[in-house]
Formats: structure tokens, C-alpha cells, sequence
């Protein structure tokens, strides 16, 4: 038939048009597009088989997803009894269908499936079997279907359609494919993706300035009494640990390799007794604050070989350390 040439003439131009600039979908934006559709009618109507209708519409989008549509369509095969037809009983029946529709659709817009839901009116005008002329009929319509959007641009639909005749309290069905074009919406903006926070500069933490003092108290050869020239720095000790009141201390003693190392041992400890003594009882350092320890003749720090070297061995040794006020 002339029309169904028609038809695919319009979907081939479809086709052809989405070689052309992408558009966007959503508020907004316009479609178009070419239906056919099967046509069956009630049976208490006089209208002997089912029919096609095919037709176009056009429609814009209120919201992304809710459009409102119109729509016209032409009956095409449909006959029905009539005793002084021609062809033997048999009258051609022409008609036509103006729909206004609602539609909902589910999903994002963008290319893919999108299912919809649809409710409408429609005017039917359509030939009689029995009389010359029209009948005219008003239908509340609902439908439901999917498109698939192939690009932004480009869709095709199918879809059925239940319609009930408010006139004469019948109804009629029709189920149906089209394709189309949508264009003419509200660009979509893409949301950037977010730049990188940059990283925070890492805090420096303030390193506190330390502050310290040795002692280093030497003694005469197979003695533990503490000299009279060492007292000024055991004094200095204790006025350190006197400033910084938090400070613990320990004094070790250390002889020279002379003598058995049990005797050695018992010596060191013993001088460094006598240090922790002057710190507590002559200067006030607090006994829980000072320990005291001897290691003997282990830890030399100079030659036992020589008189310089054994007389740098015989020592007592204590440091402190504290963050400065």
C-alpha cells in the first residue's frame, strides 16, 4: 500500500537523521514519530475484521520524564458486512484516530530502555456498515510500552493501547511499533568530577629543645671518698635537677683494671654511693630521684695499660636531660 510505503520511507529518514548533531534528552526537548499500529475493534460493532492504523505524533517534555503528546492515525483494511455492497457483502470502512496522551517515563534519560506508562483521550471517526457518513466516538485511553533510545536521539517504541468508548460503553485494543526522534531538550550537565583535595601540608610538630648536663667525677687510686674538687660539679648537677624538677637521674661507678674484679666491683658501686650521697644529703636531690649502680672494671674508657689511662677509668658518670622551660 501507498502509506505503508509512506512509512517506511519516514523510518529510513529517521534512521538517516541521527547521523546528524546529538541532542540531549529531558525538560524540554520535542519528539516526533511515525507509528503503525493493530487495530482490534469490539465485537458487538459491525466492523467485520481487524484493522491497521497508521499514523504520526508529536510531542514535548514537560519534566524528564512525563511528556504530553498528540497524536492522528487512519484506519487502513477494515470492512464489515453490509448486504448491497459490491464486492459481495463487503464494505471498506475508512476512519481516523486524534489522541491526546500523558505519558511516564521510567529511568534516566539517556541512551537505553526506558518503560512508560500512558493515559489519554482520544476522538475516533470512523465509517458505518449500514449508512453513509461517520460515526464519531470519544475513548479514554491507558497504555503501556518501552522505548529504547539507540542514541540521544534516536528511539523506537512498542507498546499496547486499551481504549474504552465513553459513547457507547465498548472497548478495543490496539498494540504497536514505531520509531522517532528526540530533540530540542535542555543540555545535560555532565558533573564534573570533583577535583582532588589537595593534600594537607603535614604539620611540623616542634621538636622541644633539650637540654642536658654530665658528670664526670674522678677519684684517687683504691678510693671511694669524693674529692674536694668535684663537689662544684656534683653542685652542678644538682642545680639542673633542681630547675627541672621531673628529671631522674643514675650515677655510675667504674674503676681501673687494678685489683680481682669482685673487689672492682664492690668499689665502683661503692663510689658511686658516695656521689648519690652528696646529691641527696648536701644538696637536697630527692633519694627517689637518684639511683645509683657500678659496673667495675668493664667499661673503660681509656688504656689501663698506662697511669694516664687507669686514672681516667676511676670515675663516677651521670647524665640529665630535660625539655628547656
Amino acid at each position: 500500500m501507498k502509506l505503508k510505503n509512506t512509512l517506511g520511507v519516514a523510518i529510513g529518514s529517521l534512521l538517516a537523521a541521527t547521523s546528524l548533531q546529538t541532542l540531549a534528552q529531558g525538560q524540554g526537548a520535542v519528539e516526533v514519530e511515525a507509528f503503525g499500529k493493530q487495530y482490534y475493534p469490539d465485537s458487538r460493532r459491525d466492523i467485520e475484521s481487524s484493522g491497521e492504523l497508521y499514523g504520526a505524533g508529536i510531542s514535548t517534555f514537560l519534566t524528564d520524564d512525563v511528556s504530553l503528546g498528540l497524536s492522528y492515525g487512519e484506519y487502513h483494511d477494515l470492512s464489515s458486512d453490509d448486504p448491497v455492497a459490491a464486492d459481495g457483502g463487503h464494505k471498506n470502512i475508512k476512519g481516523s484516530l486524534a489522541a491526546l496522551d500523558a505519558v511516564y517515563h521510567f529511568g534516566e534519560p539517556g541512551v537505553g530502555l526506558r518503560p512508560y506508562l500512558s493515559a489519554g483521550v482520544a476522538h475516533q471517526s470512523i465509517g458505518q456498515a449500514d449508512r453513509s457518513g461517520r460515526d464519531s466516538s470519544t475513548f479514554a485511553n491507558v497504555g503501556a510500552g518501552v522505548k529504547y533510545y539507540f542514541t540521544e536521539m534516536f528511539f523506537a517504541r512498542a507498546g499496547v493501547d486499551g481504549m474504552h468508548n465513553i459513547d457507547r460503553g465498548d472497548s478495543e485494543w490496539m498494540a504497536g511499533v514505531g520509531v522517532g526522534l528526540n530533540f530540542g531538550g535542555t543540555q545535560r550537565e555532565v558533573a564534573a568530577a570533583p577535583e582532588p583535595m589537595p593534600e594537607p601540608m603535614p604539620q611540623e610538630e616542634p621538636v622541644p629543645d633539650v637540654v642536658s648536663v654530665e658528670l664526670d667525677v674522678k677519684f684517687d687510686f683504691d678510693k671511694d671518698v669524693v674529692r674536694p674538687d668535684s663537689y662544684a660539679d656534683i653542685q652542678n648537677l644538682a642545680d639542673f635537677m633542681s630547675q627541672y624538677p621531673d628529671t631522674r637521674t643514675t650515677v655510675e661507678g667504674h674503676t681501673d683494671s687494678v685489683g680481682t674484679d669482685a673487689y672492682n666491683l664492690d668499689l665502683s658501686e661503692r663510689r658511686a654511693n658516695s656521689v648519690r650521697k652528696v646529691l641527696v644529703d648536701d644538696y637536697g636531690v630527692g633519694g627517689n630521684r637518684v639511683d645509683s649502680i657500678g659496673y667495675g672494671e668493664t667499661r673503660p674508657v681509656a688504656d689501663n695499660a698506662t697511669e694516664e689511662g687507669r686514672a681516667i677509668n676511676r670515675r663516677v658518670e651521670a647524665h640529665v636531660e630535660a625539655e628547656a622551660q
